[in-house]
């Protein structure tokens, strides 16, 4: 049997970057990582994550493009942009076996590789099959902000600010999208859609070649041995390696959906879904489709409208910094409740109250840092509120339903305003109330850390 006795944490110049440590390192416990390494990690993952926001959005800015491009109606797009997102859906399932079998730090390349693919391909496709085949890809850059939660998780380790350094890399979202905005803008009337998004390949190249040079995160090579261990035959070593790592592996012979719905993570999966789906139709209602809901609902002018393309990515930078703070302090989970049921009821003060600009923009301003600021706390809780052997399945199967939420979300909106339904009345019950009801039903998700 390995030696195991307790003895000083190794640096990290005895933690090899590639191929696995030697089991007298290993069980040496987990290593003290610098500085620097942490510094190097939270950048590649922050600009990993900006250019997977990047593509993303890119795709809804230019897609009116595309479909002047080829000829299309404005129905004929929004059916070919559903079943891009159907395709995400499938694709990103697949993000969570890769974290939790292959690796947090090969899923961080495979991700943002599939992001620049994805962005390169889009300028090349010659129709809805071929476009609808490319997107679907994207599914994977989408998930990388699950990649990022996962691996910064485990490399941060108890650091006390762990959670306020998160909110940094996911505040990646706004400046990805104002990125977008900015690019589209300069590079559009110069070369065309296509080559906007060809272009748009090569940062994100860069980051993959970045992302090469990281560490993997010490818990998941502590992991990947115990497997080895326990197919040896070595169980005692097995189990004595995952306590110095604070893995619990009693089920990890199991498939990991089979896991996240086992009994002891059965209502957590289920309750951080059903917040993903309630909060995405919220997203889809104020963020995405908000200038509509401002103009249409609110009477405000679509120039003052023009106005929250700032606003949303402004509130968002400052929302996600924010709870991310705070989510230190009181717990991620209790912030992440608190957050986005405020922000469900000053979305609906917003839509109830008076017409003016005045009014409307600031109040909606402080409703988007409610809604999107949450999700830095929200990320990284995910990361630690799942077991380490399916802390890729159990993140992933949740996030999967953000998609699905936006589309609810639109399809519910629709509907509402075909009944005849008024503006403000049904992004209220399509959107404000999608908001409060997924900070309801947080409640039902794990207790972690301050939160007990």
């Amino acid at each position: 049997m390995t030696a195991t006795r307790n003895v000083e944490a190794p640096s990290e110049a005895a933690w090899p970057k590639k191929g696995m440590p030697s089991d007298e390192v290993l069980f040496r416990g987990p290593p003290v990582l610098s500085r620097k390494t942490m510094m190097t990690t939270t950048i590649v993952c922050f600009l990993a994550w900006v250019f997977s926001v990047y593509d993303v959005v890119l795709f809804g800015t230019l897609l009116p493009k595309i479909a002047e491009d080829f000829g299309w109606t404005t129905e004929y797009a929004t059916t070919v942009a559903t079943w891009v997102t159907v395709g995400t859906f499938f694709v990103s399932l697949g993000v969570g076996p890769l974290l939790d079998r292959v690796g947090r730090k090969p899923a961080l390349i495979v991700t943002t590789a599939a992001a620049a693919l994805t962005s390169g391909l889009t300028g090349t496709v010659n129709g809805a099959a071929s476009l609808v085949g490319v997107r679907a890809v994207s599914g994977l850059g989408y998930s990388e902000e699950v990649v990022n939660s996962v691996y910064l998780n485990e490399m941060y380790g108890k650091t006390r600010s762990r959670g306020f350094m998160y909110s940094f890399v996911q505040s990646g979202w706004p400046v990805g999208a104002l990125l977008a905005a900015a690019f589209t803008s300069l590079l559009l009337p110069h070369f065309g859609w296509r080559w906007v998004f060809i272009l748009a390949t090569f940062p994100a190249i860069v980051i993959v070649v970045l992302g090469a040079r990281l560490r993997e995160s010490p818990p998941f090579v502590a992991l990947k041995r115990t497997r080895e261990l326990r197919k040896e035959g070595r169980n005692e070593d097995a189990t004595r390696l995952a306590g110095l790592y604070g893995l619990d592996i009693s089920r990890d012979h199991e498939s990991g959906l089979k896991q996240i719905f086992a009994p002891d993570l059965r209502w957590h999966t289920i309750s951080l879904s059903a917040a993903w789906l309630f909060n995405w139709m919220g997203i889809q209602i104020f963020s995405v489709l908000g200038t509509t809901i401002l103009t249409d609902g609110k009477g405000v002018s679509f120039s003052s409208a023009l106005v929250v393309l700032i606003l949303a990515n402004a509130a968002g930078f400052l929302g996600y910094l924010f709870h991310g703070y705070i989510g230190d302090r009181i717990g991620r989970r209790t912030t992440i409740i608190a957050g986005w049921t405020i922000g469900g009821i000053i979305m609906t003060v917003m839509l109830f109250g008076p017409n003016s600009s005045a009014f409307v923009i600031p109040m909606y301003a402080l409703g988007l840092f409610f809604l999107l600021g949450p999700y830095a706390p929200l990320l990284f809780y995910m990361g630690e509120s799942f077991p380490a052997r399916v802390r890729g399945v159990g993140p992933n199967a949740a996030h999967v339903m953000g998609p699905i939420g936006a589309i609810l979300g639109s399809a519910l909106l629709s509907a509402l305003l075909a009944a005849g339904t008024g503006a403000t009345t049904a992004a209220f019950v399509a959107g404000a109330l999608g908001m409060f009801l997924s900070g309801v039903v947080m409640l039902g998700t794990r207790k972690v850390g301050q939160d007990d």
